[in-house]
Parts: structure tokens; sequence; C-alpha cells
């Protein structure tokens, strides 16, 4: 399956209240695409429906060529697709290691399980804690065990949750490099992210949202300029 994730018209109301409002986009492979705007948006919901753990109430999500709009968030896991938690998402009373091996064991064919929970740790520095308690790290350890836990899955596609929020300056260069490998083998990334300089450092493409609706799109340096964005965002750095 192609490493691609893309939306097509995605709409998702509560109420009368239209969170995301006929939202398109694309993020392909090999490239890290960014979802910026302000607090109330509509970029958490949208990820949400990408992920699957909310279904639009119209348009498609499509993962490679297949249509996954009504597949749960459990199945996409198992079609390549992984992600992170805007809110640290952990199992405090297991062990670094064991939170990392339960995305390992998400592959369909549970293949190297050690061996990818042991190339998740590495990959993020974590050896030296991989027997410690996971709810015993402070929380820029937690972002890290996470991320790799989302990666020991070996996914096609990756959704970030603010990635960066909780790290300091050494674990965001580690961070920074990584993603960038990733996208370099083909991978597809798609973060949230409220940091501008962050994201037109890492990002190849950025949409940018407002009032539920997807407000200017293009190279990063492009939109983070855009007037429009400054007005919604509340001025970008």
């Amino acid at each position: 399956m192609t490493a691609r994730l893309t939306a097509r018209g995605i709409v998702r109301r509560y109420g009368g209240i239209e969170a995301v409002g006929g939202v398109d986009l694309v993020a392909p492979a090999g490239r890290i695409t960014a979802l910026i705007g302000p607090n109330g948006a509509g970029k958490s919901t949208l990820f949400d429906c990408l992920a699957g753990t909310v279904r639009p109430d119209a348009g498609r999500v499509l993962l490679g060529g297949r249509d996954v709009t009504r597949v749960a968030a459990h199945a996409r896991v198992r079609l390549g697709l992984a992600r992170t938690f805007q809110q640290i998402a952990v199992f405090p009373t297991l062990s670094v290691t064991d939170n990392v091996r339960v995305g390992a064991e998400q592959r369909p064919d549970r293949a190297d399980v050690p061996g990818r929970t042991e190339r998740a740790l590495a990959l993020f520095g974590l050896r030296d804690v991989a027997g410690e308690s996971a709810g015993a790290q402070p929380t820029g350890v937690l972002r890290l065990v996470e991320l790799a836990r989302a990666l020991a899955g070996e996914p096609r596609v990756l959704l970030l949750d603010e990635p960066a929020a909780g790290l300091d300056s050494a674990q965001t260069a580690r961070l920074v490099a990584v993603l960038r490998g990733l996208a370099g083998r083909g991978m597809a990334l798609l973060l949230v992210e409220h940091d501008a300089g962050l994201v037109a450092e890492l990002a190849d493409t950025v949409y940018a949202m407002a009032d539920g609706r997807v407000v200017a799109a293009g190279p990063a340096a492009a939109v983070l300029a855009d007037p429009r964005v400054a007005r919604a965002w509340g001025g970008v750095a």
C-alpha cells in the first residue's frame, strides 16, 4: 500500500456546530505535512477523523488507495497508520520497554517484536530507561516513549499531535532528525503543531485552518507568511 493519506471533503458536526467544514488535505509519501491554526480551528477533530477515532458526517478518508472512512481506528493501525496524542497516552505501570512493545505488537504478522522494540528504543535514546516504569519518567521522556511506541509498528503513515510539546532542546533536535529520516525513507508524516519555528524547519507543506476550514495551503514559507494565517493564528513568529 502506498504511504499516502488523503482527506476529501471532510465534514464533522457536533449538534449545530460544524467543527470541520469540507476539508481537503493530502499527506504524501516521503514528505512532512503540517496542520496549523488557533485553538478551536478544527485541527484536532480533523485529526481524529483521519485516525478513525471520530467518523466524519461527510467526506472520505483514503489510506493509500483504500477508502478507510468507515474503518475503525485499531484496524487502520494494522493497515499502516499510527498516531500520537496531544495528551500523552502511555501505560504508567508498564516499563518503558513494554510500552514500546505494545506498538511493535500491532503489526498483523507480529514479526520480530523484540527487534522492532529495540530499534525504536534506540532511535529515541531510551535504552538507559528501558527497564524503568513509564510512570516515573518526566514529560519529555514520556513524549519520546509515545513516539517510539508509534514507530515500533513500522507504520507507513504517522500522525503526530504536537510531538515537540514538553521536549527540551536536545530532545527536539533528536525529534527533528528522526522525522526527517523517516520522511527520507518514504513515510508520510502529518503533524499538528503550534510552534511556528518548528513548522518552518520541518514541514514541506502546510495547511492552515480557521473556523473549521483550510484558509491557506502550500509550501511552509509561503503559508507562514500569509496575512490570513497571521490573523487567524494570532501572529506567526
